[in-house]
């Protein structure tokens, strides 16, 4: 009877340590006081530099829209094509070089570039070279959408686009499908390229001072990867009601194995 009864604890212990609590859970909680102001969101972003394989996409207008068409894409080509699609062909790739080709004017190294300075570069070069102030020109430069790359436990794994210029990790989770229970919302990992190479580093998305990192808004290439957690791994279930099933099968073969070395 007292190996019952140590076998039934020792499940129960089990069962409750297996399951996901739900604080792995819930997103920005406030693990402070519990009476604490949650404080605005106060963003120290330095500008993005422009790093190697950016679409850039470029919009040149002047007073007479017509001498300017060879600068524009015309946004001809397969009426099936995506949104990515047209972006990667009527945009501007930066190269292996960090340059980026403009029709009529030349290679432009934009390496390390702002979006302000690529544009004051444009409209100088344009205002030399093709037009006179007369012209009016006036020159935009975007992304073509936040790249980045999801991989690990969360909805769907690969590349990813956000068409806004900026995009927090929450919102690039979302628009990959959310990360499932399974997943390990404490360590989330960013693998992030700069000037001088790559780096990794880690957020906790369940605790609110998260929005409180230099990390919390994503750049483009950023390669967000989410971690199983543990339970995902031992097979237990997620849930009380999985755990219970799984753990009643291991029961059932306990209890048959017990009954049977009674016999003998």
């Amino acid at each position: 009877m007292t190996r019952y009864l140590l076998a039934i604890i020792c499940l129960g212990l089990f069962l409750c340590t297996s399951c996901v609590p739900q604080k792995d859970l819930i997103y920005l909680q406030d693990k402070g006081n519990s009476n604490q102001v949650i404080p605005s969101l106060v963003e120290q972003q330095k500008p993005y530099r422009v790093q190697i394989n950016d679409i850039l996409n470029i919009r040149i207008k002047v007073l007479n829209q017509e001498n300017a068409t060879i600068f524009n894409p015309t946004g001809e080509g397969s009426l099936d094509a995506s949104s990515q699609e047209r972006a990667y062909f009527d945009g501007f790739t930066v190269d292996l070089r960090g340059n980026i080709r403009v029709p009529q004017l030349g290679e432009f190294l934009v390496l390390n570039s702002t979006i302000e300075e690529i544009e004051a570069v444009l409209k100088k070069q344009l205002l030399e070279k093709e037009f006179t102030e007369f012209a009016q020109i006036f020159v935009t430069v975007k992304l073509a959408g936040l790249r980045y790359t999801t991989l690990g436990e969360i909805g769907t794994t690969g590349s990813q686009v956000i068409f806004q210029e900026r995009a927090t990790i929450l919102e690039a989770i979302a628009n990959a499908g959310d990360i499932p229970v399974e997943g390990n919302k404490r360590e989330v990992r960013i693998l992030r390229q700069n000037p001088h190479g790559q780096e990794i580093h880690r957020l906790d998305l369940t605790d609110i001072k998260v929005m409180e990192s230099p990390y919390y808004y994503i750049q483009p290439n950023d390669v967000i990867i989410v971690d199983p957690l543990v339970q995902k791994s031992l097979g237990t279930g997620t849930n009380g009601l999985q755990t219970f099933t799984a753990i009643l099968s291991v029961v059932t073969v306990i209890t048959s194995t017990i009954l049977l070395i009674d016999r003998l």
